[in-house]
């Protein structure tokens, strides 16, 4: 199933995908998706939600900014209060000159998960998701430790549409990538290249510190990355995962400085 968290009529609904233009919310009633206003589509938790997104875990992309791909997995935490639904606004700071999307496949943990083994790996993940999960270059001080300002904006990552439910997404690492910035196809890949796949990195993680439901781990983006201009919409899509749609405006003159 593909589920979905939207706003509306006044109230916080959770929702099921029913056809191609509407959404059965949860006490039964049909509502137009274009009536609505999308949420990230996570269920809420009682605690501060772990975020985990890696850095140039694609070959192709780490060559793309001229680095060797990484030995060991380049992982950062994000806040969220960075994500943001579909059909979302990502603010552009004043005067920044590269702003990048990056188009991600999204595990969502779904129980409880330390010491876990590779082989087990998928039996810890209860569905999938897209994130483009924007870069403000300008503010990287080294490309291998991704500082605050460049990643932890408010609003700077879209997720959804949907989760789609695990047994739904056949094998997450053999699907397509594709990026599409004002309706022109800038960057397309195949999960298959991701140097860490979903199993090495949850026994990786999970070796460490305890995933629990809910977590997220945002994979990284292959090669292919353009700036994105104020105006510009931009949609990140994953086969069989679904396709987030986003456009970027303009932010005030004094957030150059914050």
């Amino acid at each position: 199933m593909k589920h979905a968290r939207v706003a509306w009529s006044g109230a916080i609904w959770d929702a099921l995908e029913h056809g191609p233009d509407q959404l059965r919310l949860s006490d039964g009633r049909l509502v137009a998706q274009d009536a609505v206003v999308w949420l990230p589509p996570l269920a809420p938790v009682s605690r501060p939600r772990t975020i985990l997104a890696l850095g140039l875990n694609y070959a192709d992309h780490a060559r793309e900014l001229a680095f060797k791909p990484p030995e060991e997995p380049l992982v950062f935490v994000k806040g969220s209060a960075s994500l943001i639904g579909h059909k979302g606004q990502t603010v552009r700071p004043h005067g920044v000159q590269n702003m990048h999307y990056e188009c991600e496949l999204v595990a969502v943990i779904g129980r409880t998960a330390r010491h876990v083994r590779r082989d087990d790996a998928y039996d810890f993940i209860s569905g999938y998701s897209v994130a483009n999960d924007y870069a403000i270059r300008d503010y990287l001080e080294n490309w291998y430790r991704p500082n605050l300002r460049v990643k932890n904006r408010d609003g700077c990552t879209p997720i959804g549409p949907w989760r789609v439910d695990a047994p739904d997404v056949a094998d997450p690492m053999q699907l397509d990538l594709q990026t599409r910035v004002d309706g022109v196809v800038t960057q397309t890949g195949n999960t298959r290249d991701m140097i860490f796949d979903l199993p090495f990195l949850i026994e990786y993680f999970s070796a460490f510190m305890t995933l629990q439901p809910g977590d997220l781990i945002l994979t990284g983006t292959p090669d292919g990355v353009v700036d994105c201009p104020v105006g510009a919409e931009v949609v990140t899509e994953i086969e069989g995962v679904g396709a987030l749609h986003n456009t970027i405006i303009q932010g005030a003159a004094c957030e150059s400085s914050t």
